[in-house]
């Protein structure tokens, strides 16, 4: 899993030089364009699960979507309201959440003006979020993932292997 701390020491042991065998220069806060890449990369794959109906927001439709067995994923914004995420979490259990990306970034891909709450429901787009999750939770020292397992993610496969899509 990427994390920042990796980052931030490659560029200081100079080990990007070592490893072209020449001499490298290192943008200034590569570690900060890493999580703003990453970062993105989630608000696309929960935009994509969004446009494809598979992702809702807010906290009456989230409960609603937890209730009726339709999430697979639960989303909190990182700088939501402990109260809130508590409230959210007692009726969602046995549902995998994460609070990793900030209320901003829900806001921005749901075009709404605070989102705190969005679930996501089964399937390769979900599976997809998950990963890219994970990947950007090792730059937010502040972000939690519960019941996640990233290696139960795999998308499922056809016969001839290639992505089955549902």
């Amino acid at each position: 899993m990427p994390r920042r701390d990796i980052v931030e020491r490659a560029v200081a042991k100079r080990t990007f030089a070592r490893a072209a065998r020449q001499s490298v220069v290192v943008a200034p806060g590569l570690a900060d364009r890493c999580e703003a890449l990453l970062a993105q990369r989630c608000c696309d794959a929960l935009g994509l699960a969004r446009r494809a109906g598979l992702a809702v927001a807010g906290y009456e439709r989230v409960g609603e979507a937890v209730r009726r067995g339709n999430a697979a994923l639960l989303l909190l914004a990182l700088d939501g309201a402990e109260a809130g995420h508590r409230r959210m979490m007692t009726g969602s259990r046995g549902v995998a959440s994460a609070s990793v990306l900030d209320a901003d970034e829900l806001s921005g891909v749901f075009a709404r003006e605070r989102v705190a709450f969005a679930a996501v429901g089964p399937g390769p787009l979900c599976s997809r979020l998950q990963i890219e999750l994970e990947r950007l939770a090792g730059f937010r020292e502040a972000a939690t993932i519960k019941g996640m397992d990233i290696a139960a993610v795999d998308p499922p496969r056809q016969k001839n292997g290639t992505e089955a899509h549902e």
